[in-house]
């Protein structure tokens, strides 16, 4: 079963920030700058985090991922969003 995550990150080095940024990219969309809304299987959760521990400097930077649930809709709609919206998210297939 899928679950909805928020990961957020801050990242101490510009050259690990574009790594961890291109990680992400590669699980979620883009919700902020270093915030991405990821719908994940259990085993894609892992990799995810797999990815972001090697990438990242564990006493330097911090990633939070925070998990939302398994119902998207509810997920999304939870969200409270205050000036600028969101992009509308990607519908059907989306190759990287």
């Amino acid at each position: 079963m899928r679950h909805c995550y928020l990961v957020c990150y801050d990242i101490a080095d510009p050259k690990r920030l574009r790594h961890i940024h291109k990680v992400c990219q590669g699980y979620g969309e883009p919700w902020q700058y270093s915030v991405f809304f990821c719908v994940l299987k259990p085993i894609d959760r892992v990799r995810l985090q797999t990815e972001l521990e090697e990438q990242m400097n564990q006493r330097e930077d911090q990633v939070v991922i925070i998990d939302l649930g398994e119902n998207e809709t509810t997920a999304r709609t939870a969200t409270t969003v205050l000036g600028q919206s969101l992009a509308a998210p990607l519908e059907g297939m989306v190759v990287i």
